[in-house]
């Protein structure tokens, strides 16, 4: 069985800053993991086709 647990915090202030500290302590190749575990679940909700599921999508936009 997985372990969750959860942070209580008596502000939105107070909530935002565990949840910087908890995301700079992960290891880079973790947020990366994580980023994309959260990509594939909301693909699966959403019911979005299989195309682009995998990798970052890169846009360029150019302003004139």
């Amino acid at each position: 069985m997985k372990r969750i647990w959860i942070r209580k915090t008596d502000s939105h202030k107070e909530a935002e800053k565990f949840d910087l500290e908890y995301y700079l302590n992960m290891t880079p190749k973790k947020r990366i993991e994580t980023m994309q575990y959260l990509r594939e679940i909301y693909h699966k909700i959403k019911g979005k086709d299989e195309k682009g599921r995998e990798g970052f999508q890169r846009v360029i936009k150019i302003i004139q």
